[in-house]
């Protein structure tokens, strides 16, 4: 076998593994395109505490992507949570934690370097939200996509956006269920939603 033929066998097999690799993120698919109500408005509760963001015990970590999602998080519901906050205490603590379901998020040298073929990226993140003493008042999910291409051909761009997207919705969903029960969007379309 001459030099060109092995260089063209380890292409193609550089290129099958890409492949097989990366299309972990259009693997992630939502349960549904949206969200029930929760079984009381959070403006019931006296006080509200956002936990972290967390990982599934599933999920391989990757911090960078955990880290954009809590920032985003964060920042989106700090001015809402310093003025329910300071309400008068009524006795009840609604606790919200951020979990990190299923992640496949591609980003510098893998993106750049190969692009479009570096694959989709995904996420579904889900808010536990419970009272004071364990009960589930909500437990919505929230998901996006990075489509290979659209990402790859931006270096990226598209890859980040997801996770400020997934930190949007959830937020939103806190903000917009404060007053009345209303359930929201999961961020899924119909072709991301398992069948």
């Amino acid at each position: 076998m001459n030099i060109a033929s092995k260089a063209l066998l380890l292409a193609s097999c550089l290129f099958g593994a890409v492949l097989l690799q990366g299309c972990g993120g259009a693997r992630i698919k939502a349960s549904a395109t949206s969200n029930p109500p929760p079984s009381e408005a959070f403006s019931a509760f006296g006080r509200i505490e956002v936990r972290p963001v967390m990982f599934g015990s599933d999920v391989k970590p990757d911090r960078d992507g955990l880290d954009k999602i809590e920032a985003n998080f964060q920042k989106d519901l700090s001015a809402s949570l310093l003025e329910w906050n300071t309400r008068p205490a009524n006795g009840r603590t609604l606790i919200i934690q951020p979990v990190i379901e299923q992640m496949s998020f591609k980003r510098g040298a893998k993106r750049i370097l190969l692009g479009p073929l570096a694959g989709s990226s995904g996420v579904l993140l889900r808010l536990k939200i419970t009272d004071g003493k364990g009960r589930m008042v909500a437990h919505p999910e929230f998901f996006q996509r990075a489509n290979a291409m659209s990402a790859g051909f931006t270096l990226g761009v598209h890859d980040n956006l997801m996770l400020t997207h997934v930190a949007s919705l959830a937020s939103r969903y806190v903000i917009n269920n404060y007053s009345h029960a209303e359930g929201g969007a999961t961020g899924a379309d119909l072709q991301s939603v398992k069948p």
